[in-house]
């Protein structure tokens, strides 16, 4: 579900708990929302953590939005939702795995 291993250049800041940025449990590791994209820790530097293709989130019922009760992490140019464990975009009128 991720891209390939591409390191963020120039990452000075250590995310941890208590460092001011969303965190967002994702495949076995934390990504933390920075900057509008998630960096994961990698073997001493940061790596972008972002989705690989188009994946829906089938039989999405919830709909998300201001005060829907989940966590808004802002990614590029839209919001992911964080939900079950993993993050969900609205795209065409349904939500995606992101």
């Amino acid at each position: 579900m991720t891209s390939a291993h591409t390191q963020h250049e120039g990452h000075t800041h250590e995310h941890g708990p208590g460092c001011g940025h969303v965190a967002v449990p994702h495949q076995g590791h934390v990504d933390y929302a920075h900057d509008g994209h998630l960096h994961r820790e990698h073997d001493g530097h940061y790596d972008e953590c972002e989705p690989d293709g188009h994946q829906p989130h089938d039989e999405h019922q919830h709909a998300h939005g201001h005060g829907c009760g989940h966590v808004a992490v802002p990614h590029g140019d839209h919001v992911d939702y964080l939900h079950d464990g993993h993050r969900h975009a609205e795209h065409n009128g349904h939500y995606d795995e992101h």
